[in-house]
């Protein structure tokens, strides 16, 4: 039964579905078949029609975007050509303004053209140049037009710096008559405006100021007597300048903004107060107006010259004046402000201004450099131009409050409660009221004015600001130092040949020296709190000064040595002096040396100080004497006759010697210092005493050693004398014993 079942359900059941799906894949690879066919015909034939259609749809897009293009440049050169038309009948016109903006909007087309790339037309460069020639053109009418607004009449370029010069500087600017005004608007603008659209406004602007400087505000601030001169006619306004004699050589900065303003006002007026129109579509700018623009150009050129030629001369040299200053910081801050009302100016204080409201700080510069000018020219002049100081003598001072005046008065309420019986302890005997006074000399003139200014200048410096007394203190240092660098150095070839000089030198040091000690104590209570600490001394100078004139005068002093010795050098030693030859020599040394000593003593008379001068005579004539007595002491054969010539030549010196000293003019004076000659030459009484052993017999030798007590054993040793007894006597045994007595 199963193996039925199993051939019934083969049989029955699986072979008609078997059939039906075998009749089912028959037909769907008919139907695999067709769509294999439908796809190779759309290979074939839709995919080809699609690429046409593709390459068609590119091909009109890229027309589509050659015909736009092409459109617009076509549109843009209808714009150009359009706009030159425009701008051709606006010039035609005279519409300055109307014609620039269009050239402009010819410019902006021609430039939108030429930025597009891969596009080129031949054309462009025709069309450039076309709007360079038609640019040119239209700067050429405006050029004419404001040749014909401002019209400059100047004088030759040769004499473009002097007040001759500047009288003939003349400014015309054209005006408008009211109803031309009211048809074409102010020309003016019109003209300037279409510089500015164009963008050469700047390039005329910077011309005429720069002209403007040079012709007409410079001469102004730089020459007193120069006016300006206004003169008004139907259709101009002509500026020109007229001279007046000047009352000072630098007027008041008052009167200088004064003439200032006045040329501003008139440019404002008739030329300046235009607003430079921006094209339409710029609305958002602010109206800028041409006095603006001008003033950015030329303020800052013109604000340095009004502080070199006229602030810097109106800075006060006195401190008394300071306070009227005021007036010029009031008149600074009124021309500013006029400035900015006719918009030359804008924003804040300038350095004109800041220069002047700074006055006191350039008060204290001006008066510092003009005090060390003013030294610096003192020193450098002739030192031989002299004044006699004497003890009497002080630099004229104003007075000054004595410091301690209410204590002297109080000592005087005092001593009235004293009883008369009262003793005085005082001790009676007193410093002589010279005792610390410089003595009589001569010092240069331009000491003795260095020292007034010095003072002057420390008196100014009690009357001014703290920072200006600081200054000016340290100002007076400055000097002192100063003097200490240049004088040695400028001079120093004739310190180094002139004696006078070099004394006069000294005496200037020790002048100066002198003062400095109690300079700083006269004013240390009235100058500032800063410099009463202590500070406000000069002692610290003074042993330079002191070192200073004593180095140059030492120097002089050695100079004078080495020629007396160079003289007597010459003097063949003393020796063989029965030699006639050799005793001209020797008497032609010593008269040399004698007569170096007198002109010594004419030159250096009245102007160093007695005991300096007689210190300074006495050393050289001490150097001269002390050379002969070594050189006659050295000898080690004297004969008579040569002693009798030595004794001469020796006695003409001491005759002659001590009149070399002649400190005074006056020839009677003069013989308490001649009497006092061994007193300031050291080897005076050694000379006398050789003097004496030249002439003497042995005996009186002996007397005059007096066993080592008497005066020749004052100035000789042993050995000296017995040497010179050996050259003056033959070897006797008077002279054996003689010299036995000498030890």
């Amino acid at each position: 039964g199963e193996v039925c079942n199993m051939i019934n359900k083969k049989y029955n059941e699986f072979l008609p579905s078997m059939q039906s799906a075998e009749d089912l894949v028959s037909q769907v690879d008919g139907l695999s078949g067709n769509i294999d066919l439908l796809k190779a015909g759309i290979e074939n034939e839709v995919q080809r029609d699609l690429n046409v259609a593709v390459a068609e749809f590119t091909e009109l897009k890229q027309q589509l975007e050659r015909d736009t293009l092409v459109l617009s440049i076509l549109k843009k050169l209808q714009e150009f050509d359009t706009a030159i038309k425009e701008y051709n009948t606006a010039l035609l016109e005279k519409k300055y303004v109307a014609a620039a903006q269009q050239l402009e909007k010819a410019r902006s087309s021609l430039n939108m053209l030429e930025s597009r790339k891969g596009f080129e037309l031949k054309i462009l460069k025709a069309l450039g140049t076309e709007l360079t020639v038609q640019t040119q053109n239209m700067l050429y009418h405006l050029g004419e037009e404001w040749q014909k607004l401002a019209v400059w009449k100047l004088p030759p370029s040769k004499e473009s710096s002097s007040l001759e010069s500047a009288m003939h500087s003349e400014l015309h600017l054209r005006t408008v008559p009211s109803k031309e005004e009211e048809i074409a608007g102010p020309p003016v603008a019109s003209v300037l405006q279409a510089f500015a659209v164009l963008g050469e406004l700047h390039t005329k602007l910077k011309i005429f100021g720069q002209l403007l400087l040079k012709y007409i505000l410079k001469p102004l601030i730089s020459y007193p007597s120069l006016q300006p001169f206004t003169e008004e006619q139907s259709d101009v306004f002509i500026l020109r300048f007229k001279s007046k004699e000047p009352n000072l050589d630098h007027f008041s900065p008052m009167e200088v903004f004064d003439k200032i303003k006045l040329i501003f006002e008139v440019l404002h007026k008739y030329l300046l107060n235009v607003p430079l129109e921006q094209p339409a579509e710029d609305k958002k700018e602010c109206r800028l107006t041409l006095a603006e623009l001008l003033g950015d150009m030329i303020w800052e050129e013109l604000s340095d010259c009004l502080i070199q030629n006229c602030l810097v001369n109106s800075i006060p040299t006195n401190s008394s004046k300071l306070e009227q200053y005021i007036e010029v910081i009031k008149s600074t801050e009124e021309f500013e402000k006029a400035l900015k009302n006719m918009q030359f100016l804008k924003g804040d204080t300038t350095d004109l201004l800041k220069y002047a409201r700074n006055v006191n700080s350039h008060f204290a510069n001006k008066k510092c450099q003009d005090v060390i000018v003013a030294a610096r020219n003192l020193m450098t002049s002739e030192i031989h131009n002299t004044v006699k100081i004497t003890p009497d003598s002080c630099v004229t001072l104003p007075r000054l409050p004595d410091p301690g005046a209410g204590d002297h008065l109080k000592m005087q309420k005092t001593s009235k409660l004293l009883p008369n019986d009262m003793v005085n302890l005082e001790n009676e005997t007193k410093l002589s009221q010279y005792t610390f006074s410089l003595p009589t000399c001569r010092i240069s003139s331009s000491v003795e004015k260095l020292m007034e200014l010095a003072y002057q200048t420390l008196l100014e410096a009690t009357a001014s600001t703290d920072q200006c007394c600081i200054q000016l203190f340290y100002s007076v240092r400055n000097i002192f130092q100063l003097f200490y660098d240049v004088v040695p150095t400028y001079h120093k070839e004739n310190l180094q040949k002139l004696p006078q000089l070099a004394a006069i030198h000294h005496n200037n040091c020790m002048y100066i020296a002198h003062h400095l000690l109690t300079l700083g104590h006269q004013f240390r209570y009235r100058l500032t709190n800063i410099l009463c600490d202590g500070a406000a001394t000069f002692v610290d100078l003074v042993p330079g000064f002191r070192r200073l004139g004593m180095e140059c005068f030492l120097a002089q002093m050695r100079v004078q040595k080495g020629e007396i010795l160079e003289r007597l050098s010459s003097a063949r030693n003393f020796s063989n002096m029965d030699d006639e030859e050799n005793y001209c020599a020797a008497n032609k040394a010593i008269r040399q040396v004698l007569h170096q000593l007198k002109r010594l003593g004419k030159v250096w008379q009245d102007v160093l100080p007695v005991n300096i001068y007689c210190k300074a005579m006495g050393t050289l004539l001490n150097t001269a004497l002390t050379e002969v007595v070594t050189r006659i002491a050295a000898l080690e054969d004297i004969s008579a006759e040569d002693a009798d010539r030595l004794y001469s030549l020796c006695r003409t010196m001491v005759e002659e010697g001590p009149q070399v000293f002649t400190p005074l003019p006056e020839d009677d004076k003069n013989k308490k210092y001649q009497e006092e000659v061994p007193v300031y030459v050291q080897k005076w009484m050694t000379f006398k005493e050789l003097m004496i052993i030249l002439q003497a017999n042995l005996q009186e030798i002996v007397d005059q050693w007096a066993d080592g007590k008497g005066p020749l054993a004052a100035e000789f040793s042993a050995a000296e004398v017995k040497s010179l007894i050996r050259a003056l006597f033959q070897n006797t045994e008077r002279r054996a014993a003689a010299l036995a007595k000498i030890k």
